[in-house]
């Protein structure tokens, strides 16, 4: 990969942190795309004991690049994304991968085709964090920023993912945990 081609990889990837996401933070600001990414990454890296045969630097990349189709398509939450929408971020997606230099375009062609067919335990795993991540963010910003749906999805938000994995199994009911403590905390200041 020439200089230029490089800067031109890393000027569009940069849109990772200029995109924000449907979650609020502590702070008041909305958390970006890339935040969210680069926290699935540490969460896969510090879940690796549990997940001995898997290749970490693939879930790493998968956590790294999962959410590229967003730099041209925006963040749309989950509950209000259509096929139409996913789609669309599919397509944009793919010719960004087709502008690639080679040998990287049919490298990530391989990881998204992998992580589209969510088979292996890296896609799997990959997935599951996608998800807790989201409902981990939630729970750590301002739930006044929470929609009507938020609270029962809060719930249930990946957990079907996290199903294959009894330490997965085990964190998504801590996580849980945490929703409650946040949902009862509410009630408690009769704020829902």
């Amino acid at each position: 990969m020439s200089p230029k081609e490089y800067l031109a990889v890393m000027h569009c990837i940069a849109g990772l942190k200029e995109r924000t996401r449907h979650a609020w933070m502590k702070s008041g600001r909305q958390e970006s795309v890339a935040e969210h990414s680069w926290r699935m990454a540490l969460m896969a890296y510090f879940l690796r004991e549990h997940f001995p045969a898997a290749d970490l630097t693939r879930v790493l990349l998968m956590a790294l690049l999962h959410d590229m189709g967003e730099v041209f398509t925006g963040d749309i939450p989950t509950f209000e994304k259509t096929d139409a929408d996913r789609a669309r971020e599919h397509a944009l997606r793919n010719q960004w991968i087709d502008a690639l230099p080679s040998p990287y375009a049919a490298e990530v062609r391989d990881l998204f085709a992998e992580m589209d067919a969510c088979e292996t335990e890296e896609a799997r795993l990959a997935k599951a964090l996608d998800r807790m991540e989201a409902v981990i963010t939630h729970n750590e910003g301002d739930p006044a920023t929470w929609l009507p749906l938020e609270y029962d999805l809060q719930h249930t938000y990946g957990v079907e993912e996290a199903a294959f994995s009894h330490a997965l199994k085990e964190l998504r009911t801590e996580v849980n945990n945490e929703v409650d403590a946040v949902i009862a905390s509410l009630a408690k200041e009769k704020k829902i």
